[in-house]
């Protein structure tokens, strides 16, 4: 039987390709742990989760002191139990971010490791639904992005064979949040979807107030229209308006989204398994969803979502939002706007080590042996 003999921790510090806005911030910096596990019988996994530049260097310091010596000498196929004994092990900080963020990338590393010694890509190993995912575009959505620029995003996106383009909401006021959309949705036509995001930037009666405003629309959705803590105001807007309600990015424990689907707060889940602790809760929170009928669309993170997205049978879209062709090889395949699930055995990410070495922080690299 194997065992783990080696954990590698690094962290790369990546700058956005462009500049990102929403209603509440701004997305400067992505800090990048990585986590690489060895195991006796010379199997190697990879895994990474991500911040959006704040808090990284607590996350490297949960792994370094406290989580990736825990792994040292156990069978790395006990997945589901090493992720219930870190959680326990940090039940002091849990549940919240930090932690999610750290465990999510040891998780990742593990089923990387399952994934190639079984010689499967994850997306097979993790269910095998459907081999390509439609895709839709952020990148060009962004809250500070000028009319015209957001229509012409949305038509190039939608000449590439996407599916839909998210555009930014939270302006001032309501009426400029209108008429930036009318314009997108005059110009893409009534084929095309247009899904929103708000970041939690509304109280609910002017969540409610907008949402009817924009009801004409047609929207895929609204995302993250409240604080993600706020249940009950979910409720009563998705109770008052028809365009679906998407949460997820923000929501930390299995429980949570527990909470949402059964008191019908939403209509969309948004699970990321960067922030969610991993694949292991990804999976049960996207066979939940499947339970009340309800689709997954993952926030963020495509290289990956991508296997997650094919791996179910509710997983409906992958957000585009390049963020790691710095680090990597082969990037992440497109057809006809859809984003095709990898051949690879593992989670389907070429990495470039060189690059990564090369960027890695050296504060925050470190090896931890039997």
């Amino acid at each position: 039987m194997a065992r783990i003999e080696k954990v590698e921790l690094r962290m790369v510090d990546l700058v956005p390709k462009v500049k990102r806005t929403d209603a509440i911030q701004s997305f400067v910096s992505q800090e990048t742990p990585i986590v690489t596990i060895t195991d006796s019988d010379g199997a190697v996994g990879t895994g990474y989760s991500y911040t959006i530049g704040t808090g990284g260097s607590s996350v490297m310091r949960l792994l370094s002191d406290h989580l990736a010596p825990r792994l040292i000498g156990r069978d790395p196929d006990m997945i589901e139990a090493i992720w219930h004994d870190l959680e326990f092990a940090t039940h002091a900080t849990t549940i919240g971010a930090i932690t999610a963020i750290a465990i999510a990338a040891i998780d990742t590393a593990l089923w990387d490791l399952r994934a190639k010694k079984q010689g499967l890509p994850l997306w097979k190993l993790a269910g095998g639904a459907k081999d390509r995912c439609p895709l839709y575009t952020t990148e060009g959505g962004w809250l500070h992005i000028e009319t015209q620029a957001l229509i012409d995003d949305a038509l190039a996106a939608k000449g590439k064979g996407f599916r839909g383009s998210k555009v930014k909401i939270g302006k001032p006021h309501g009426a400029e949040d209108l008429a930036r959309l009318s314009a997108v949705r005059k110009a893409v036509g009534d084929g095309y979807e247009i899904m929103t995001d708000a970041n939690q930037g509304f109280s609910v009666d002017e969540a409610i107030r907008r949402a009817a405003r924009l009801r004409e629309l047609d929207l895929a959705w609204i995302e993250e229209p409240l604080p993600a803590d706020d249940v009950d105001g979910h409720v009563r807007l998705s109770n008052s308006t028809p365009t679906p309600i998407a949460i997820g990015e923000s929501l930390y424990s299995i429980r949570h989204f527990r909470e949402y689907m059964q008191k019908g707060a939403c209509s969309i889940v948004q699970v990321d398994v960067g922030r969610i602790g991993g694949v292991t809760p990804w999976l049960k929170i996207a066979h939940a969803a499947a339970a009340f009928d309800i689709p997954v669309c993952p926030h963020f993170l495509m290289e990956l979502h991508v296997s997650l997205t094919c791996a179910v049978q509710n997983g409906r879209y992958v957000e585009y939002i390049p963020q790691l062709d710095q680090l990597t090889g082969k990037h992440m395949r497109i057809e006809d706007g859809q984003a095709l699930a990898p051949d690879e055995p593992g989670i389907g990410i070429d990495w470039d080590w060189d690059a990564v070495k090369a960027m890695s922080i050296a504060e925050f690299t470190t090896a931890i042996t039997r």
